[in-house]
């Protein structure tokens, strides 16, 4: 025993050995044995707390899916048109909606409560416990959950050119606060014409690009005299967001206000700003470091910046030098000799260095090249800015281009411009018809000539810079715009002689009182307002007065008698889109009237008699409510434009129309079926241009025909037997030359026979049961500008063309089949017998819809008729075997060099749209080939027994390629398409867009 208590065995050395071997022995053992308990100890453990891990995961997922509604809320308020959902939220919802279906999984394999699957199953919910505590933690965005789209709209802002360094520095300036975090709000002041807006075009569109620090510029005009509601509806516009127009300011405000700090990452830029406004009152969030959004705004008031809490920049004038730079950009440098260079630069200088006087007065100066007038320009340019600074030295400047106007009728047209709102964009067709009827434009040949005129002078207007260019390319939509600076100077002109009153667009509620109307006023508009009645003891003596402007007052529900008694000259009076449900009979004694326009009077009921407007020119009753004409009506002998396009008129009554010798524009057309005009009396109009309306029958439209002489109206719209409530354009650039005919009684019969104007270009034969085919209708022969043509519903076509009496149609673009039940074959005619070389040769779209027992489209032996066509539509033809067929029943024609083999490969080099649907017999497209370069969408749906696709595949290095032009295969039967080339359907397969119709 040792000193410590312990005892030892002495052993001999080999009892040592064999001791030690046996120790070692057992550390290998428990060594293995805790190898093996490890992964059992964890099953075990897996096993014992797979219910206490479930509700753990549950609780979890609970969490993350919690999250995932707040997000998808957050999405409702940012995605609108134009943004798209940031990538990372959109994998990260897929990981959420896979975690979902994964965990549903495992708890229904736990609800199994299957013994052995226990451990297995503990580890798996582990695991997953710590995948959705890890896809908790990724979804929390921060920051916005949206980026702008491909396309969005960022749509960049047209601009001129930067001239000068100034103008550079002033940009530069502006950007330099825009990057820097210290400032929140931005301010850009300047006197009027300075290149405020201007350069905030250039920002704007440079925030655009720039896209690294914002995800997105916003711009808002912001009228002088807004309101609060305004403006947050141009704001909430502007946002693509929605607001009630019948909630309070607050409540607007507050809805305004919770959207918007969902936003971040922005730039809002107010141009035009005239009064500061507390931000959070419209709705707008304090711009902070947090949501990374800045506001600029615009204005000519340095007070207004201040109050606005903004960094003032004032954009400077230009230097000398570069305000002759920017002259000598505007009136052309070539243009200016060197004798006349030292008055051209003295012009210059009179400009005060302010961008929009140099570019007005330089334009104004443009092809001007005698020394003389150079000379005279100047010495006036002095003489009307003498003793004047600051903006009336600018409104004088701009009044010198103004009197440079050589043509007195470009400054009236000018000064026009100014009776519509502050920055109203003013339709070109609506302002010259203001200006034909105020007498402005005059002594023209014909309707086209005044606004061949009107659009002239607006182009002169416009190269002048006092009047802006505004166009809609996708809708081909034309506007004029007055920049705020020239229609004040507008106005300023007019608040002497000619006096004007305007209050146009500033939501005014009350009538202005008597002491406004003072009796040399000759224009007042008080239109686009909120005024709901005129005073009854307002009788204004305003003897001068030509133009009265009362349109867009919504409101506007009564005008007493007394208001029109002293009003004798008046010549325009629009009322258009009011309330008014009865005219007041003091306008029957508006003998000098030119205009009387009530469209859009819906509630109006009653118009007195018109029978001593001699002198009017044009009347405009469209979508109003009147049921009757008035009376008087056969008395207008100067009536031009006569619109009523009106729902609610039932009848025309007879003899009125050949009375009105002066119509050029004539427009008839309501929901009455007793609403028909006699052909021949339309005819008798021998001035009429423009002509839509309803003939009675197809006997009627023979009259009408009959008594043209040598030419028609140059467009008509005109629809003959039972009326349609279809509506129609009304714009006169929109008709074509276009007929209708529904229930006629058409045929080849001496009572049936249809005659065409030979000019007509579009015609429509609709449910018309006595027609057989178009060959039956035999003065299509002199229809030789006829491109389009539809036939609908028409029970006894049984073929298109016969044999027997073809018509080229050699014209004709498209063709439309629609509804028409005994239709077999597109051509019928002996065997022998081709059709005329030039049938169909210009047709590029045919369409097929509902003819249930056609079998065959067309024979392979008529396909050179078909050489232009661009696209082939057949649907819901339920017999439809063959589109293009390869019998045997029509001969190829002599010359044709085709063959009716199935192997031969046939050319349709123009068709660009081929779409075949519910076709469930369809067996064929066409049995052999088909080169169809110009293919751009094949869409194939509802043909079960179709199989192959005849389409050939250009070759590249040996191996077969899409079409060059082929953009989309669109079917629901892909997987049963055959293909010619064996890999082909791999080498499309990219084109496809399979589609499941269920039904």
């Amino acid at each position: 025993m040792t000193k410590d208590g312990k005892y030892y065995v002495d052993l001999d050395g080999q009892q040592r050995k064999d001791w030690n071997s046996i120790m070692e022995l057992s550390g290998t053992i428990l060594e293995i044995a805790k190898i093996i308990w490890a992964p059992i100890g964890k099953c075990v453990k897996y096993h014992r707390s797979l219910d206490e891990k479930m509700i753990i995961l549950h609780n979890k997922l609970e969490a993350v899916n919690s999250r995932k509604e707040d997000i998808e809320s957050r999405m409702n308020v940012e995605l609108c048109l134009g943004k798209q959902l940031k990538k990372e939220v959109q994998l990260w919802l897929e990981n959420v909606q896979k975690m979902n279906g994964e965990a549903e999984t495992i708890n229904q394999e736990v609800g199994e409560g299957k013994f052995l699957l226990r451990a297995h199953l503990g580890k798996l919910v582990t695991k997953k416990i710590q995948e959705v505590e890890e896809l908790h933690q990724k979804g929390s965005f921060n920051d916005s959950l949206v980026v702008d789209g491909p396309d969005g709209n960022r749509v960049m802002l047209p601009t001129t050119i930067i001239v000068g360094d100034t103008t550079r520095r002033n940009m530069e300036e502006i950007w330099a606060c825009l990057m820097d975090d210290d400032v929140r709000k931005v301010s850009v002041h300047g006197i009027g014409g300075v290149g405020k807006t201007t350069i905030m075009k250039h920002i704007y569109n440079r925030l655009l690009i720039e896209t690294g620090k914002f995800d997105n510029a916003i711009w808002v005009t912001v009228p002088k005299a807004t309101s609060v509601i305004q403006l947050q509806s141009k704001i909430a516009h502007a946002f693509e967001l929605g607001l009630s127009e019948n909630e309070s300011e607050t409540i607007r405000a507050a809805k305004l206000l919770a959207m918007l700090r969902m936003r971040k990452r922005y730039v809002l830029i107010l141009d035009d700003l005239w009064e500061e406004f507390e931000l959070e009152e419209v709705g707008i969030p304090e711009p902070t470091r947090d949501n990374e959004c800045k506001i600029v705004l615009t204005t000519r008031l340095s007070d207004v910046c201040v109050r606005m809490g903004c960094k003032k920049i004032k954009v400077q004038l230009l230097s000398e030098n570069e305000t002759w730079n920017l002259f000598l950009e505007k009136v052309g440098r070539d243009l200016v000799a060197p004798e006349i260079e030292t008055v051209a630069k003295d012009i210059a200088k009179e400009c005060g260095r302010l961008p929009l006087a140099i570019v007005t007065i330089a334009r104004s100066m443009k092809g001007v090249v005698d020394h003389c007038e150079w000379r005279n320009a100047l010495e006036e340019l002095r003489v009307s800015t003498s003793g004047l600074s600051g903006m009336g030295k600018v409104y004088e400047q701009l009044k010198f281009s103004y009197i440079q106007l050589q043509d007195e009728r470009l400054r009236h047209c000018l000064l026009y411009c100014a009776l519509y709102p502050e920055d109203f964009l003013i339709g070109r067709k609506e302002l010259i018809e203001h200006l034909i009827a105020g007498g402005v434009i005059e002594g023209m040949k014909n309707k086209r000539a005044e606004f061949d005129k009107g659009h002239a002078m607006l182009n002169k207007l416009e190269n002048s810079c006092l009047l802006e260019s505004v166009v809609d390319q996708n809708n081909d939509m034309k506007w004029v715009k007055m920049h705020d600076l020239i229609r004040d100077m507008a106005l300023q002109i007019t608040s002497t002689s000619p006096q004007f009153l305007v209050e146009a667009g500033v939501f005014l509620r009350n009538f202005p009182n008597i002491e406004k109307w003072a009796e040399n006023l000759e224009k007042v508009s008080l239109m686009h307002n909120y005024i709901s009645e005129v005073p009854s003891n307002l009788s204004p003596k305003c003897h001068r007065l030509s133009t009265l402007l009362l349109s867009s007052n919504h409101t506007l529900t009564l005008i007493p008698n007394s208001f029109f008694v002293h009003m004798h000259v008046l010549q325009v009076l629009d009322l258009s889109d009011t309330g008014l449900e009865i005219l007041p009979d003091s306008v029957s004694g508006l003998e000098n009237l030119t205009a009387l326009l009530l469209r859009g009077c819906y509630r109006l009921k009653y118009v007195p008699s018109l029978a001593k407007m001699k002198v009017l020119m044009k009347l405009d009753f469209s979508h109003s409510g009147i049921k009757e004409v008035p009376q008087g009506m056969e008395m207008l002998v100067s009536l031009k434009y006569l619109n009523l396009y009106a729902r609610n008129l039932e009848i025309i009554p007879s003899g009125i129309l050949p009375k009105l010798t002066s119509l050029q524009f004539l427009m008839i057309y309501g929901a009455s079926k007793t609403l028909k005009v006699k052909g021949e009396e339309v005819a008798s109009l021998r001035k009429l241009e423009t002509f839509a309306g309803q003939l009675y029958d197809q006997n009627d439209f023979n009259a009408y025909v009959r008594c043209l002489q040598e030419q028609g109206p140059n467009n008509y719209f005109i629809r003959v037997g039972e009326v349609s409530n279809e509506a129609i354009e009304e714009e006169m650039e929109s008709f074509q030359k276009e007929v209708h005919f529904t229930k006629c009684n058409i045929g080849r019969g001496e009572d049936t026979m249809l005659l065409l104007p030979g000019d007509i270009q579009s015609l429509q034969i609709i449910k018309c049961h006595g027609i057989i085919s178009l060959s039956s209708i035999s003065s299509l022969n002199n229809a030789s500008e006829l491109k389009t043509c539809v036939l609908s519903g028409c029970n006894g076509i049984e073929c298109i063309l016969q044999q027997s009496s073809y018509i080229l149609l050699e014209n004709l673009e498209s063709l439309a089949l629609t509804r028409l039940r005994n239709l077999c074959d597109l051509f019928r005619g002996e065997r022998a017998a081709p059709l005329p070389p030039g049938t169909f040769s210009a047709l590029k779209k045919l369409s097929i819809y509902c003819c249930p027992i056609m079998k065959k489209l067309f024979e392979v032996s008529l396909l050179l008729h078909f050489k232009n066509l661009e696209a082939l539509t057949v649907c819901e033809c339920y017999q439809m075997k063959e589109i293009i067929a390869t019998g045997h029943e029509y001969a190829l024609g002599e010359s044709s060099n085709l063959s009716a083999n199935n192997d031969f490969t046939i050319s349709l080099p123009q068709l660009r749209y081929l779409s075949l649907e519910d076709l469930p017999r369809l067996e064929s497209i066409y049995r052999g080939t088909m080169v169809c370069y110009s293919l751009e969408v094949i869409q194939v749906f509802g043909c079960p027994k179709l199989k192959r696709i005849p389409l050939s595949l250009p070759h590249i290095g040996g191996q077969p390629s899409p079409p060059p032009k082929l953009q989309r295969i669109s079917t629901n039967i892909w997987e049963a398409l055959e293909w010619d080339h064996p890999n082909a359907k791999n080498v499309l397969q990219p084109l496809v867009r399979s589609v499941q119709i269920w039904g």
